[in-house]
């Protein structure tokens, strides 16, 4: 019996020390999270409904103020009202040719010039790497495609839709505009266009609902509390700079 009580007690002092070895391993596992306490009276839980409301409608507020400003605004090639301006927004460059997206507002904007819609055409975009340059590709781009260049105006810092509206009152006096840009972002470029005192209709641009479309239309939703902020604050773009006189010299040259 003697045997066999030293063997149990081998057996207990050995199980001990398993278990004090794995304690210290036990005690750093990560604790699972607490479950969620919903509320438990009617006051409280009237309380969450009100406040899950609340973060919808300011959720959704920005895209409501945009697609409102919008309304009444949006207009196709053949009956937008006739302006002296048409603004084209840059929309990324593909070994140093307008992507194709950015080709499709171009095409736009040359059948606006075509049709006597537009007088001059306003090609906002990036350039602030000398290695890009939305600007120059969007100019020749209209060029090979019938538009004067004498009738093309460039504004180099056109760094977002924000910044492009900003500099086309403020820098370029442009007070009335055709803006042309996909259907994703059209109500947003006249929102803030309108926000910066620029009185505009959209030409929206038809694409194939596809990856990219898809891709535009969730940013879009993201943007538009950007949008917002921008239009209540009125920042300063982040490049202001000096009027210049292009657009007015293009409008002369066309009066001629």
């Amino acid at each position: 019996m003697t045997g066999v009580r030293d063997v149990r007690a081998r057996l207990r002092t050995t199980l001990r020390r398993a278990r004090s070895k794995a304690a210290p391993r036990l005690s750093r596992l990560p604790r699972l999270p607490r479950p969620v306490r919903l509320p438990r009276t009617p006051r409280a839980r009237r309380r969450a409904v009100q406040a899950v409301m609340l973060g919808t409608v300011l959720a959704l507020a920005p895209a409501t103020w945009m697609h409102l400003s919008a309304d009444g605004r949006l207009r196709t090639t053949a009956d937008v009202p006739a302006q002296d301006v048409a603004v084209v927004f840059g929309a990324g460059l593909l070994k140093g040719r307008p992507t194709p997206y950015l080709a499709h507002r171009l095409d736009t904007a040359a059948e606006l010039y075509r049709s006597g819609k537009v007088k001059v055409v306003l090609v906002t975009g990036d350039n602030s790497r000398i290695e890009y340059d939305e600007p120059d590709a969007m100019r020749a781009y209209l060029t090979e495609r019938g538009v004067p260049d004498g009738r093309i105006v460039s504004d180099y810092a056109g760094f977002d839709t924000w910044d492009s509206c900003v500099r086309a009152k403020k820098i370029f006096g442009v007070d009335r505009a055709v803006l042309v840009t996909q259907d994703f972002h059209i109500r947003r470029a006249v929102a803030l266009c309108g926000a910066a005192g620029v009185e505009a209709y959209g030409v929206k641009v038809v694409e194939p609902h596809d990856s990219v479309f898809y891709y535009g239309g969730v940013r879009e939703l993201a943007a538009a509390g950007k949008a917002a902020l921008d239009a209540a604050l009125k920042p300063d773009p982040q490049f202001l700079g000096d009027r210049e006189p292009g657009v007015r010299r293009a409008l002369a040259s066309a009066a001629e």
